[in-house]
């Protein structure tokens, strides 16, 4: 009878609908209580000097909320489905949930956080199986072997896992951004009857957008680095089995082609802005993870948008590379790649001479590159 009624519902679009509404009832259902204990406890990260425009102390406990509503939900599911090595992806956020939450109230050193990710990313990669197989034609490289792909897989886990948590830095735009990742990943895999990792995404979905309510501006409440790793982490790994489930020779009629260009395209905005931030930093002789101002984020702060303002800005764009990556889906992962990353150079080129132009009428094109990419005022390169 169990049987039956578990093949019954797991095909049915409606049980993706539960998981999101359970997922973002616990999520809404705990945040107030969240934000009573922290100012009571005066639970407060005091050292978060991005969010010094707040007025009045903000809790950055909304992680936990993120984390058990998502935990939940995916647990009171789990017998409809044979999870297994999605276990593993379980087991990797109770330890960066461990991470966060420290960081959040006391701080953790750079070394203890980055070795803690090594950590998490070895478990999914050499005991979840989560890894690339193949560079699938990103620069005319194909199939790689165990060690290449594992060790290029942990290092793009540990990456996207720190672009979420850097992109976290305006009021409603990272739990934006995952939403939207998570949304888009969920309606990938129920296309393809990837029934277990479509239930992670709409868990995910489901708690990210039950802890938006609080956190869109004025926020009464941050995810911190609890939200933005986990958030992170779980946006990674789902990419990764969307890429493998639809390689090319894996099946012989893939749901979606040219996956890998598809998945950077449904995380693009904290994958470049990271990638364009330590680029800067490197090319000016700084470290990569010193702290700054330079964040896409901040760049449009300096033109005049308020945060709301900047979430929809910075969605709306991601929601049209995803839709672009979609139509173009044909042309192969290398082509497709290189047009998303052209679009976002020309787009940050563009936004540069915004900025320029409005702190200097004579502001030139040439000084994009000669003065704010590699001459003596990199601030808003």
């Amino acid at each position: 009878m169990l049987l039956f009624f578990v093949d019954l519902i797991i095909g049915n679009p409606i049980i993706y609908v539960a998981i999101a509404i359970v997922a973002f009832s616990i999520s809404i259902a705990g945040i107030p209580s969240i934000i009573q204990t922290a100012l009571k406890f005066r639970l407060f990260d005091t050292s978060e000097g991005y969010r010094k425009n707040h007025r009045i102390q903000v809790s950055s406990l909304g992680g936990v909320a993120i984390f058990c509503s998502f935990t939940i939900a995916i647990l009171l599911f789990a017998t409809t489905v044979n999870y297994q090595k999605a276990n593993f992806l379980i087991t990797s956020c109770i330890i960066l949930f461990a991470l966060g939450l420290k960081d959040d109230l006391y701080g953790v050193s750079p070394r203890t956080k980055f070795m803690l990710q090594i950590t998490v990313a070895t478990i999914l990669v050499l005991l979840g199986n989560f890894r690339l197989t193949s560079f699938y034609g990103v620069f005319f490289i194909w199939e790689t072997n165990m060690l290449w792909g594992s060790l290029f897989s942990m290092a793009v886990i540990i990456f996207v896992n720190n672009a979420f948590n850097l992109i976290d830095g305006v009021d409603g735009l990272a739990g934006t951004l995952g939403l939207i990742s998570t949304l888009a990943f969920g309606v990938f895999f129920a296309i393809a009857d990837a029934y277990a990792y479509a239930f992670i995404a709409f868990a995910m979905f489901g708690a990210i957008a039950g802890f938006l309510v609080f956190n869109y501006a004025p926020a009464k409440i941050f995810m911190g680095d609890t939200g933005s790793l986990i958030v992170g982490l779980v946006c990674v790994i789902l990419a990764i089995k969307f890429i493998e489930l639809n390689k090319l020779g894996a099946k012989p009629d893939p749901n979606f082609y040219s996956a890998p260009a598809i998945a950077v395209a449904v995380m693009l905005v904290p994958i470049f802005d990271s990638l364009r931030i330590f680029f800067i930093r490197i090319i000016n002789k700084k470290s990569p993870f010193a702290g700054d101002r330079n964040h896409v984020h901040h760049r449009l702060q300096s033109l005049g948008l308020n945060a709301n303002k900047i979430v929809i800005v910075l969605a709306s764009f991601n929601i049209v590379m995803i839709g672009l990556a979609l139509l173009m889906q044909n042309w192969g992962n290398f082509a497709l790649i290189s047009v998303l990353i052209a679009i976002c150079v020309l787009s940050n080129a563009l936004l540069t001479y915004m900025i320029g132009k409005r702190k200097d009428p004579g502001y030139k094109l040439s000084y994009i590159l000669t003065k704010d990419t590699f001459g003596p005022s990199k601030a808003q390169a």
